[in-house]
């Protein structure tokens, strides 16, 4: 049956055709359409899994509508003929299935046949969590085999897994490995690589998360292009016992900048793939958004997405009161409750709690465009990262905040301007030994500095920051990414040291590190202040936003 279809192209006077010389109507193609009489289902004819579609088993198709003269191209090739056929596919992939009938017409369906792999399980494991070299784990396997094919098993585990004898297991063949303990803390992947028929099958892969045999705080770190892993953070483990990280499962976004902890949640502010200066003239480039992870990874909640203007992504954060202060890129920041979930963004909504323009620097140190950076508050008074039009920290408090946006002549708020004229990026405030940490990537002077309020204070040079300077074992200087084209980010927003986290048990301070020394490699650095210089944590990957869940755990 032929469907004919006609386009009527409306205008507000009409349809004009004007002819010059000759000219030849351009029609679309008529389609046909399938006949109501056409129509077929498919379904596993198999026992054992009758809702999967795998390579191997055995599909049956038929059609009710038609009697006889129907014609089956299964789409690799094979055809067959029949009212009800069956079939097996020997690949994996999406196939167009058409079926014809005589005198009636065609239709054709979609069939997404899926490889044969090994479904991996933890078995329940008693008390609930995995400690390290004391619980033992055991798993199970279920392998779709439709065609009873020869089935053959080898398991690969990690560095310092022991069996039930206390012998240590790195590979088994054969589909039960038996009891097995880790000696190691975080995700211990378990490999399993299984040959269906001769065949080599897919690796399968599980995660368990090995616990710490104590409880201590859980840095939470944001990967590039990676996951949010977390991190054990003791200071004395045995010899015996390495602490690994855990992958916990969800992604850290385009550039989450920064993570921050609070109560049972981890909130990650990615602001997303604009964050260096581009002309949004249309206001639609937003894709930022601040997301909500609970602290063992198992639920994901969107507390906030902007889909308009791209400077008003979520770049930087703070929490205080029930409150998340959240940035944009270089205009001021807002404020959300930590209650809420899936809002959009707009400015009448999340009006600015405080903007350049509405602090007395106005004109006086701060100018249109002043670039954010990390903020939050020390003693009550707000500190505010600038590292653009307007370098520094300016310190404010609530009430310094203007009513009204000026375009200058305000009177400065009395706080002042610390590191005035630099380009301080993130801080972090250890109230218990009474100092100031900061980043600078100023080139020259980049990477961490400590020092106190007093000392922050008195810093007029650059100069003046060399005493404060923290180094590596070596004496050598960490050299963060501070120039262009060798990191992610423009002047004034390189991603060097993003964010910084203090550890209140010991005092330890952990940041990412992008270096620009290929002596030094870049991954999670901490400042130990036992030790008095900084040390690698993790080599080799690269580090957004850091965060610490200060309620001591086992686990998370």
């Amino acid at each position: 049956m032929k469907t004919k279809q006609i386009i009527k192209y409306v205008g507000i006077f009409g349809l004009l055709v004007f002819l010059t010389g000759s000219c030849k109507d351009e029609m679309p193609a008529i389609e046909d359409l399938p006949s109501p009489d056409v129509t077929f289902t498919y379904s596993v004819n198999d026992n054992s899994y009758q809702l999967d579609y795998y390579v191997g088993a055995e599909i049956k198709f038929e059609t009710s509508s038609a009697t006889a003269g129907c014609t089956w191209d299964f789409g690799d090739g094979t055809n067959a003929t029949g009212t009800t056929v069956t079939h097996k596919y020997t690949q994996a992939g999406t196939y167009q299935v058409k079926l014809t009938v005589e005198g009636k017409g065609y239709m054709v369906q979609k069939i997404f046949i899926s490889d044969i792999r090994p479904i991996m399980k933890l078995k329940p494991i008693e008390g609930g969590m995995c400690e390290v070299q004391t619980t033992y784990v055991s798993f199970e396997v279920e392998l779709p085999n439709p065609e009873g094919l020869q089935e053959e098993y080898i398991w690969t585990f990690p560095e310092g897994t022991l069996d039930e004898n206390g012998n240590t297991r790195e590979t088994f063949t054969g589909k039960d490995p038996g009891k097995v303990k880790f000696s190691n803390v975080g995700s211990q992947t378990v490999r399993l690589q299984v040959k269906l028929g001769g065949r080599e099958l897919e690796e399968s892969t599980i995660n368990v998360q090995v616990a710490f045999n104590r409880a201590v705080p859980t840095l939470y770190y944001a990967v590039k292009t990676g996951n949010i892993m977390a991190l054990k953070l003791s200071s004395s483990t045995p010899e015996s016992m390495k602490i690994y990280p855990f992958d916990m499962g969800v992604k850290s976004g385009q550039h989450p900048l920064n993570i921050l902890f609070n109560d049972t949640s981890l909130y990650i502010l990615d602001c997303g793939k604009q964050f260096t200066y581009i002309n949004d003239i249309d206001g639609n480039l937003g894709d930022g958004r601040i997301t909500v992870m609970s602290k063992s990874g198992s639920k994901v909640e969107t507390m906030l997405t902007n889909s308009g203007a791209a400077f008003d992504d979520p770049f930087y954060g703070y929490i205080e009161s029930g409150k998340l202060y959240f940035s944009d890129r270089n205009t001021g920041f807002a404020n959300i409750s930590l209650s809420e979930r899936n809002k959009s963004f707009s400015r009448s909504e999340f009006p600015y709690y405080v903007q350049n323009a509405t602090l007395g620097y106005y004109g006086k140190g701060l100018s249109y465009g002043a670039m954010n950076a990390c903020f939050g508050k020390i003693n009550n008074v707000w500190y505010w990262c600038k590292t653009f039009n307007g370098n520094g920290i300016f310190r404010f408090l609530e009430s310094d905040i203007l009513k009204e946006p000026i375009t200058g002549n305000g009177t400065p708020p009395t706080a002042g301007v610390a590191l005035d004229g630099m380009s301080p990026k993130s801080f972090v405030w250890d109230s218990k030994n009474n100092v100031i940490y900061f980043s600078i990537f100023d080139q020259g002077y980049g990477g961490l500095y400590r020092c106190t309020l007093e000392q922050l204070n008195a810093i007029k040079t650059f100069q003046d920051l060399t005493p404060y300077r923290c180094r590596l074992a070596n004496g050598k200087m960490l050299q963060p990414v501070v120039e262009a084209g060798k990191g992610e980010g423009s002047s004034g927003e390189f991603i060097g040291i993003c964010q910084l986290a203090l550890d209140e048990t010991d005092g330890c301070v952990y940041f990412g590190y992008r270096s620009s020394d290929p002596a030094i490699k870049s991954g999670l650095m901490r400042y130990n202040p036992a030790k008095g210089y900084v040390e690698p944590v993790i080599e080799g990957v690269e580090i957004y936003g850091v965060a610490i869940n200060k309620t001591p755990s086992k686990l998370f």
